[in-house]
């Protein structure tokens, strides 16, 4: 009856063949999807460093590696040492102001170091002691030795690799990294429009395209007077206005001898993967501000209660062949 209830719970489910990974939340399936797609879609912006995570918290736990920002402090008298998270600060309480008996101590020639696990006194005795590892390699011509059997199977992968799982390739990689990395250039899954044959890296790129297709399509019109342009996406219009109306594109490439400037950030983040085709797309920033006001064209307000009526208000245009 318990299995019954979970699995009745688990309705976001992996997609990929052979693969029965269920979950109850949709941002769980999204970090788990990485491991098939290699694509993780929240790089770190910060100058240099090129790391990218498959969740906005990972994102943000590893940005205050650059901020430096501790906001959890340990809250035993006298110690004042700080952490950026609380798994962090927990870890520190358990090993440094725990009360708990430490149950595995060294025999070794009167050594008398206690420890809470028995894996930390097999790795003591091997550091320390130079006593060699339980678990040796069984490969053929490999020496070495692990004091855990952990430690054991993470090694043995360096001898057997990682096959590609796809079918009549023979491609095997040495790392799991490598295989991910294969698995996206070599074997990635692309949807096609049924209207023209284009095809996408995912259904939602090929959702938005299709409405090329309508008949009908929803279309914004730019307020300014004497203007008579029209977009598709809010995100256009807002652009043409900035750059259009009111000269504005702060956002410079700071590739050297590009110089290329936008009107939106967006643009630019976009525009960045020209020089650099590994550093992944950015996703879409969700919106803080209402319609009429991010389209009005504004830093503060709308110039006039008539602007953000007709903003608030796109006009529906047949689609002209």
């Amino acid at each position: 009856l318990m299995e019954t209830k979970t699995d009745v719970h688990k309705r976001y489910i992996c997609s990929f063949p052979e693969c029965s990974a269920a979950y109850n939340k949709q941002w769980k399936l999204d970090a788990h999807l990485c491991k098939h797609t290699g694509v993780k879609p929240f790089p770190c912006e910060q100058s240099g460093c090129g790391k990218s995570f498959c969740d906005r918290y990972h994102l943000a736990r590893h940005e205050l590696t650059h901020t430096g920002e501790k906001h959890f402090v340990c809250t035993v008298e006298g110690c004042e040492e700080a952490f950026s998270t609380r798994s962090n600060l927990n870890r520190h309480v358990s090993r440094k102001h725990s009360q708990e008996r430490k149950t595995y101590v060294c025999t070794f020639d009167g050594c008398g170091l206690g420890f809470r696990k028995n894996n930390q006194l097999k790795l003591h005795l091997c550091e320390k002691h130079t006593q060699l590892p339980l678990y040796a390699c069984t490969h053929e011509g490999c020496e070495m030795r692990f004091a855990v059997p952990s430690k054991l199977k993470r090694h043995e992968k360096v001898h057997k690799g990682y096959p590609c799982t796809e079918e009549d390739c023979t491609f095997t990689a040495k790392t799991w990294t490598e295989l991910l990395r294969h698995k996206k250039e070599s074997h990635q899954h692309v949807v096609k429009c049924e209207h023209c044959s284009k095809v996408f890296r995912d259904s939602w790129f090929l959702q938005k395209h299709l409405h090329v297709h309508d008949e009908t399509r929803i279309v914004f019109k730019c307020p300014r007077d004497g203007c008579d342009r029209s977009y598709t996406t809010t995100f256009n219009l807002q652009s043409h206005i900035r750059s259009f109306h009111e000269g504005l594109r702060p956002f410079a490439c700071s590739h050297s001898g590009c110089g290329k400037t936008f009107a939106m950030r967006q643009s630019l983040l976009r525009h960045r993967v020209v020089h650099d085709p590994e550093k992944k797309k950015q996703r879409k920033p969700r919106p803080k501000r209402s319609l009429a006001s991010r389209l009005s064209g504004y830093t503060l307000m709308c110039s006039s209660a008539v602007d953000a009526q007709e903003l608030a208000n796109p006009l529906t245009a047949p689609l002209t062949v």
